[in-house]
């Protein structure tokens, strides 16, 4: 599989190279002003991600996280949503691999087969890391104001929660 792999890569700088010949494009310049630019970018977006990643440590840490399981736990049996998901759906639209965390602590507690097991695995493969995506996104377009995109995207991400525990009480049972 490696063998296919290096070939690949040497295919596409073959392929680059000899593009750059045709149409006169000085390739080594080219790379050099993509990598100026994603710097560029990557010193725009860092300071956004590190004070993200620090508030996901500090909310699990503090305890925050389990207080507030406990203050959503008669709205979310009221919309038919397993209590026990909570840090999930707190944790989703703030950090992926904080909500991979959650969804697998829930997997090893109530097994991967489970109605919390599954709504889990559903719930993350149908929200998004909102306030991720737009940290990075818009820092990297250089929008300031989100204006109503993080309201709706986590009215989104809501709807994706209460969707998954429908579906996979109606697929599952």
């Amino acid at each position: 599989m490696s063998t296919l792999a290096d070939m690949a890569a040497a295919l596409v700088l073959t392929a680059t190279a000899f593009w750059g010949l045709l149409t006169g494009t000085d390739v080594f310049e080219a790379m050099l002003d993509g990598i100026r630019q994603g710097l560029a970018t990557l010193l725009r977006i860092l300071p956004p991600l590190i004070a993200l990643l620090t508030a996901v440590y500090m909310l699990r840490a503090s305890g925050a996280l389990e207080a507030l399981t406990e203050l959503l736990r008669p709205a979310l049996e009221l919309l038919g949503i397993p209590p026990e998901t909570a840090p999930l759906m707190l944790l989703r639209p703030i950090s992926g691999s904080g909500a991979m965390a959650a969804a697998s602590e829930l997997m090893q507690s109530f097994g991967p087969d489970s109605y919390v097991g599954r709504t889990a695995a559903v719930m993350l493969g149908s929200t998004e890391t909102t306030f991720y995506v737009v940290a990075v996104y818009f820092s990297a377009a250089g929008v300031r104001r989100t204006r109503w995109a993080v309201p709706a995207a986590l009215c989104a991400d809501l709807a994706g929660f209460a969707a998954s525990a429908l579906a996979v009480r109606l697929f599952f049972g």
